[in-house]
This record gives C-alpha cells, sequence and structure tokens, in this order.
C-alpha cells in the first residue's frame, strides 16, 4: 500500500497510529479483525517493522546494527535479513565483513548502504508488515532505484508493505493499493491504474 498527499495531511500521523505511538480519539483501526487498541502494544510490535527516512545507526558494528531489532538474532538470522535486504554481498566485500565498523550515525557508509541496513533491521524481526516512512526521500536517484528493487523484491516475496511516500516510482512499480490523505481524511483509495489515470493527482 502506497500513502501520499500534500506535506502536513497526516501521512505520517497515520503510521504513528499503526504503530500505537498513539491512539486514535474515535473510530478505530484494525490489525485483522482485532481493534489494535485491544492488542498487547509490545506483541503488536513484534508483528510490525518500522522504517523511517533517517536511519538511526550506531557507532558499532554492521551485525550490531542489525541485531538491534532482535537482540537473541544468531549470525545466520542476521545474514539472512541481509541477503533479503540484498546487502550480503556488499558486506562481504567489506575487509572485516559483519564484524565492520559503520562510524557515529553510520556516517562509514552511503545513504542507500545505511538504508538496506535499516531494511534488513526490520527484516531481521521476521515481520508480518513493515511500514516505511519517506524511505527514498533522503538518497540520490540512484540509490532511490536500488531501493525500489529492493522493494520491489519483498512485495513478489509476500511482505505486506505500508509505504508513505512522495516518490511516485515505489506507487506505479510496487503498490497494489494506493491512497490519497488530504488534510487527515482518506480522499482517494484505489489501484495505482486507477489513481494514475485521474488527472487530479
Amino acid at each position: 500500500m502506497g500513502i501520499t498527499g500534500r506535506s502536513g495531511s497526516g501521512k505520517s500521523t497515520f503510521l504513528r497510529l499503526l504503530m500505537r505511538f498513539w491512539d486514535v480519539s474515535s473510530g478505530s483501526i484494525r490489525f485483522g479483525a482485532e481493534d489494535i487498541r485491544r492488542v498487547n502494544t509490545a506483541a503488536l510490535r513484534e508483528q510490525e517493522s518500522l522504517v523511517t527516512q533517517e536511519t538511526e545507526l550506531f557507532d558499532d558494528t554492521i551485525e550490531n546494527n542489525i541485531r538491534i531489532a532482535k537482540r537473541d538474532a544468531t549470525r545466520e538470522e542476521v545474514e539472512a535479513a541481509c541477503k533479503k535486504a540484498a546487502l550480503d554481498g556488499f558486506i562481504h566485500s567489506l575487509p572485516k565483513g559483519y564484524d565492520t565498523l559503520v562510524g557515529e550515525l553510520g556516517g562509514a557508509l552511503s545513504g542507500g548502504e545505511r538504508q538496506r541496513i535499516a531494511i534488513a533491521r526490520a527484516l531481521a524481526m521476521d515481520p508480518d508488515v513493515i511500514l516505511f516512512d519517506e524511505p527514498t526521500s533522503a538518497l540520490d536517484p540512484e540509490m532511490v532505484g536500488e531501493v525500489l528493487e529492493l522493494m520491489k523484491e519483498l512485495a513478489r516475496g509476500g511482505m505486506t508493505m505500508v509505504c508513505v511516500t512522495h516518490e511516485m516510482g515505489f506507487a506505479r512499480e510496487v503498490a497494489n493499493r494506493i491512497i490519497f490523505i488530504d488534510e487527515g481524511i482518506v480522499k482517494v483509495d484505489k489501484p495505482p491504474k486507477e489513481f494514475f489515470a485521474n488527472p487530479e493527482m
């Protein structure tokens, strides 16, 4: 699902509601058939992973930065997540591999590499749903293409993704449903073909 709309329209708020950082003041959000306010918060967040536009990395190894999402993850589980995130080959090209230090705030890595680590971290949780909040906004065009290719691969593998984005490449190439929000209200909810056929969008 792609979620788009003007700045300040409520897109990121929607993700925060899904994660229960906030609760709705009216109406309800359902995870499956269950109102998420009745779902244990810790259990809910084990089923959802969030990838933001600003990747938070610590001055530690690649492996430990990924394991933040799942403290008891084995090296094999970390490597499996990196393979899904198309990061494994890059890591093995580094002299210290998974033991490579990323530097303060991940400064030793490119923006695309940091974002792939964030996605691998999300995948290490083995979530039912990955939420993306403008995952390509801080990347140059080439890196945007790389991340979109990765997201297409995840979609083909059956991963459920909800992506807040201004990047229409995701909406056109990955999403099978697009929601347009304006002033906190869902104005359009259509498949991509119908969405882009509307000249107002």
